[in-house]
């Protein structure tokens, strides 16, 4: 596998994520960091796009997952947005976290969040 990395850090959208009815009804911003593991010998040697993973377009298949269909929990957003980038071929690995910054909790907080890190041809 490749020690070589992408990242994206900070990408924001709208969801309607969460147990609560309030949180399906009013949503929420919710923040995602996406790194990928792949081989990028192939693209430094081509100075070519085709023989990497374009960022750009994950981005946005990020921002669509995140405001896309709902669910309860971000343990299930975060696999969701993981499956969408290891459909990349190029893509060995993904870790991805998804932070829900205005959580109901009722102590002060600066973040909630859950990672998971998925592999081509693991469940």
């Amino acid at each position: 596998m490749s020690r070589d990395t992408i990242t994206l850090t900070g990408l924001r959208a709208l969801g309607f994520h969460g147990v609560y009815p309030d949180e399906k009804r009013d949503g929420q911003e919710f923040v995602v960091d996406v790194t990928m593991r792949l081989d990028l010998a192939p693209a430094a040697v081509s100075d070519d796009v085709a023989d990497t993973v374009h960022y750009g377009e994950i981005a946005e298949e990020v921002v669509a997952v995140v405001a896309g269909e709902p669910v309860d929990l971000i343990e299930t957003l975060a696999a969701r947005i993981a499956a969408v980038v290891l459909a990349r071929p190029l893509v060995d690995e993904v870790t991805v976290t998804v932070h829900k910054p205005q959580a109901p909790i009722t102590v002060p907080f600066a973040d909630a969040a859950v990672t998971i890190v998925r592999a081509r041809g693991e469940r």
